[in-house]
């Protein structure tokens, strides 16, 4: 009879012993992500308004209703009207929101530009412009609003003393109104996330570029605008596509906190996104079924705006 090879018994205890340090994630994983997904996309066939002592628990198939409450329009007075009119006015604001983006990432490639320095100290200076990510968006949606506020915050105070230095009747401005409240929120959320983790992915691009592009474009006479353009640019584009991509993902699930903080979402809605929207139907209306529809449209839409990205944003990319 043949022996086995003891290195062949050696490879399966390896193998063996690597699917048991593998398991305790796994395990998680299944738990605590693939079970609750499935779970989600269950329900969102289903009218469920919460957990109940009573057996069978008050759940109702409603197939595609869910769905069709939340995509569907129908005639009324002659008019087409949305059937959940509020779920339209909240993804645009979702959307509006996202006009900050740009901005963001712009303002965080300057200030890797500037702090892209073999300076004396330097480090202490991309340590303050990085410790407002790292503190709590609570702490910081509670800073603004307090700048914001209309009788004493800092803004309005300048305001009013800019007003009295020129003999200006300035009485401030209601940040917290229907009429500012996204822009007060897009003002906050560029200023927490511009010296952030893109801050940081701009600056390791910046210092990966080899010095002979820029000694080159040095002999040929380039101005630093000249070098940002053909040098500077085409270089850090592929971290400018990965934080586009990024952050339109994280644009779509943001927002919940400052307007939960600011006006819980008001007023009248103003500040309320998708993300607002699913946790006031799940937590606060118990509709799940329909919170849980919510959440699939909106990774549809995520998946979407994604796939549009890869598609067209890929094709700006410089590859080296």
């Amino acid at each position: 009879m043949k022996q086995k090879k003891p290195h062949t018994n050696k490879k399966k205890i390896e193998v063996l012993f690597a699917y048991l340090f593998l398991l305790p994630n796994l395990i998680g994983f299944l738990v605590f992500t693939l079970l609750p997904v499935f779970t989600s996309l269950l329900l969102s066939f289903f009218e469920y308004q919460g957990l109940s002592l009573s057996w069978p628990p008050n759940v109702s198939f409603v197939g595609l209703e869910n769905f069709i409450e939340l995509l569907g329009f129908h005639r009324e007075a002659g008019a087409i009207i949305a059937n959940d009119p509020l779920f339209w006015k909240y993804l645009w604001n979702t959307i509006f929101l996202m006009v900050g983006i740009p901005f963001a990432m712009a303002g965080a490639l300057i200030l890797a530009i500037l702090l892209n320095k073999k300076q004396k100290g330097i480090v202490v200076f991309r340590t303050i412009f990085f410790l407002p990510t790292m503190c709590q968006t609570v702490a910081v949606a509670l800073l603004w609003l307090w700048i914001y506020n209309y009788d004493y915050g800092i803004i309005n105070t300048f305001i009013r003393n800019l007003g009295d230095l020129f003999n200006l009747n300035l009485e401030g401005v209601h940040w917290l109104s229907a009429e500012w409240i996204k822009p007060s929120m897009i003002i906050a959320s560029t200023w927490t996330y511009l010296g952030g983790t893109n801050m940081i992915l701009y600056l390791a691009a910046l210092q990966n570029i080899p010095k002979e592009l820029y000694e080159a474009a040095d002999i040929d006479g380039a101005s630093n605008l000249q070098k940002f353009w053909a040098v500077t640019w085409p270089m850090i584009s592929p971290t400018t596509f990965f934080i586009a991509v990024m952050s339109v993902i994280g644009g779509f699930q943001g927002g919940f906190m400052f307007a939960y903080i600011f006006a819980k979402g008001g007023p009248h809605g103003a500040s309320t996104t998708l993300m607002y929207y699913i946790f006031d139907n799940f937590f606060t209306w118990h509709n799940f079924g329909y919170a849980c529809c919510l959440a699939w449209f909106m990774f549809v839409l995520i998946f979407g705006a994604t796939l549009i990205n890869w598609r067209y944003g890929g094709k700006l990319v410089h590859y080296t």
